[in-house]
């Protein structure tokens, strides 16, 4: 070993106390580091040794680098490197994953001409016979690089937007951009093809497809990446899709067939007052009954209760769907919930803290608390005996609604 290598293995036994996985206070993590370099076999002094010095190593990078002592980081790095360059081992595999680490350290700190020259030395990292969890790394590493000419690009497209079309530098400025598509395009294309979550990289490929008129490319990518089965469910996959074929002004049809996915694996998310409003446009019953099903799911979860556009939704729908005699759907919908949504939603606490932080929230909920639980339900009797000059008229509404349309005892 070389007097550097003995000296990091002396000073890695001094400190064996420390945790040989670093949490700083920005919270930065290297678990994974630790594991890759201990979880290869050794075999013989030398390759313990080799061991030793690399662990050694990476720990004082870590450390440096989470101290900010930048000239320290560089310098064990380039040492780490020599290690590497300097042993037959094949832990020399490793050298991409330790770059890659320390380039998203650097992107994260705005330092992207460095963290640009760490991805070009390790997608040019080669050592024995290719893996195939090394081919991910090094598509990894070229879907990073990929990113930050993503950026150059972006910068260049909001230059363009402020430039006359038969300017020269408009020309300038439109070839530039051209050029970082086209090697953007090939850093992360390999990569989004590998089952995996990619959010960032697909929706930058994609923002560069449409800017380029390829509608066609941009669709084919965004269905496979929310339909291949060999993808891990992801809600995302769903709302890029789906946003997609809004833009492109695709079929009602086509955008509930996408929403209705996303329903299912996320019912409280945003777009589900969206989906609703296109299951209500729709002229199939069963899209209208889902649509009140959706209502009732978004304001199962404790984040939605104060949502009052879902509320308003729920209110009118409810009144909608009893006029249309529909009263068996109010009544499936209710039957799943009727022994806690009147603790959940319409306590006397809640009618309360409801009335004085939100009162149109409060008068929402007591005319969907009526319809369910019936004149006798603590909410309703609480919001309804309120005087307030303002919303009398509005109050009196509600109790005459309530009066038509609850589902548990008609007349007050």
């Amino acid at each position: 070993m070389s007097d550097f290598s003995e000296e990091l293995i002396r000073s890695k036994t001094e400190d064996d106390q420390e945790e040989s996985c670093v949490l700083s206070g920005t919270g930065m993590y290297f678990p994974w580091l630790q594991k890759h370099i201990d979880t290869v076999e050794t075999g013989g002094k030398k390759e313990k040794d080799f061991a030793q010095t690399t662990s050694a190593c990476l720990n004082r990078i870590q450390e440096a680098l989470l101290k900010h002592q930048w000239p320290q980081a560089a310098g064990y790095m380039h040492s780490y490197f020599q290690i590497l360059e300097d042993s037959d081992s094949h832990k020399r595999q490793a050298a991409p994953e330790i770059s890659l680490q320390h380039a998203l350290y650097l992107l994260h700190h705005g330092m992207l001409e460095d963290a640009n020259r760490n991805l070009s030395r390790a997608e040019m990292w080669r050592y024995g016979e290719k893996s195939s969890s090394q081919e991910v790394l090094i598509n990894l590493i070229q879907a990073y690089k990929g990113l930050l000419q993503y950026y150059t690009w972006s910068k260049k497209k909001m230059e363009l937007s402020n430039l006359d079309e038969d300017d020269y530098a408009y020309n300038t400025a439109s070839q530039t951009m051209l050029n970082h598509s086209w090697k953007t395009s090939v850093n992360l294309g390999a990569l989004i093809q590998t089952p995996g979550v990619w959010d960032p990289f697909v929706k930058s490929y994609v923002e560069m497809l449409e800017f380029y008129g390829d509608q066609d490319g941009a669709r084919e990518v965004l269905t496979n990446y929310a339909y291949d089965e060999k993808f891990p469910s992801n809600p995302n996959a769903h709302v890029y899709l789906y946003n997609f074929l809004k833009r492109e002004k695709a079929p009602r049809e086509k955008l509930i067939s996408v929403l209705k996915i996303l329903y299912q694996i996320v019912p409280s998310h945003k777009l589900m007052l969206e989906f609703h409003r296109l299951l209500k446009k729709s002229e199939k019953k069963d899209h209208h009954k889902l649509g009140l099903e959706v209502l009732f799911g978004v304001l199962d979860f404790a984040g939605c209760t104060k949502n009052i556009t879902a509320w308003k939704y729920l209110a009118k729908y409810l009144r909608q769907t009893l006029m249309g005699n529909h009263l068996a759907w109010v009544q499936e919908e209710w039957n799943s919930r009727k022994t806690w949504w009147p603790s959940f939603h319409f306590s006397s606490f809640w009618a309360k803290s409801d009335w004085k932080e939100d009162v149109a929230l409060a008068c929402e909920k007591a005319l969907v608390a009526g319809i369910l639980l019936g004149k006798g339900c603590r909410y309703f009797r609480y919001i309804c005996k309120q005087d307030h000059q303002v919303l009398r008229k509005k109050i009196r509404r509600i109790r005459k609604s309530v009066k038509k349309h609850s589902i548990v005892n008609p007349g007050l």
